[in-house]
């Protein structure tokens, strides 16, 4: 690759960046069905992207089943029906899948792939759900996954040194690790700070840290995942970019991570209260 073509691709990536996050806070903001369109939106392309890497074209009868499944979940998620009623859903759905599979003989990455979109669908609309203590969580989750990703790519660039998972992804080192983790704990801090969060700083610091290492694994569970099926990247969606899978592994690993543990500290309509209420 030449110096010119590398900064080519690397203003690609940046308007495009910028262009995705422009929209995704527009319609963070708006919240309501736009939001939930938008989680939709990511786990429909999320399914798409992997059945285009674990499913051979010659099963469209599966690709069939799985993709009429899951919008089945998503048209309950945009309608607005409670995060347990979607959750038991995409349950039925699953096994559903898994039965059709096991008659099929297709294995078991195509299902996982429909759990994994459905999850990561709900996990982020329910996290945002329609109030302050939504759009405050959502906002800080942004903030942290953002933040982990841009400097620990830059940092791994930039410093180099030891690799991070050199069987999963060479490109990934230690010191992008680290320094896109300090990155992803200061702007969680600041952004809880400037909503106004009532929990203390020790809090920030560890919910940032944690949903910054959660990620960053969700960001290697999918580079192993395109190292099994022997893609380069999910798709060619966002140019700059690859797929929608190569920008929001980390999002949605962090989003389930915390929808996790505000539905059980809040109850799986309102997780984001376990975080951020008035």
């Amino acid at each position: 690759m030449t110096a010119a073509t590398g900064r080519s691709n690397l203003q690609e990536r940046v308007i495009s960046g910028v262009v995705l996050i422009v929209a995704v806070l527009a319609l963070t903001w708006a919240g309501g069905i736009w939001f939930r369109l938008l989680s939709a939106a990511i786990g429909g392309a999320i399914l798409y992207e992997w059945m285009a890497m674990a499913l051979p074209q010659h099963r469209s009868p599966h690709r069939l089943v799985l993709a009429v499944l899951l919008a089945v979940v998503l048209l309950m998620l945009v309608v607005g029906i409670s995060g347990t009623t979607l959750l038991l859903a995409l349950a039925a759905a699953t096994i559903l899948a898994a039965t059709h599979a096991a008659y099929a003989k297709v294995g078991f990455w195509p299902v996982a792939g429909l759990a994994y979109a459905g999850l990561s669908a709900i996990s982020l609309a329910a996290l945002r759900g329609g109030d302050w203590a939504g759009l405050a969580a959502t906002l800080f989750l942004f903030a942290v996954v953002w933040a982990t990703d841009i400097l620990a790519y830059f940092v791994g660039k930039a410093v180099g040194g030891p690799k991070l998972a050199p069987s999963i992804s060479p490109g990934k080192t230690w010191s992008g690790a680290i320094g896109g983790t300090l990155a992803g704990i200061v702007a969680g801090v600041i952004v809880a700070l400037w909503v106004g969060a009532a929990w203390g700083v020790a809090a920030m610091l560890v919910t940032g840290f944690a949903l910054s290492v959660v990620s960053q694994l969700g960001d290697l569970f999918e580079s192993s995942l395109k190292r099994r099926f022997g893609a380069k990247d999910s798709s060619q969606l966002i140019p700059g970019h690859g797929g929608v899978m190569d920008r929001v592994d980390g999002l949605v690993a962090a989003a389930f991570a915390m929808f996790v543990i505000g539905a059980l500290a809040a109850g799986v309509d309102a997780p984001a209260h376990a975080f951020f209420a008035r």
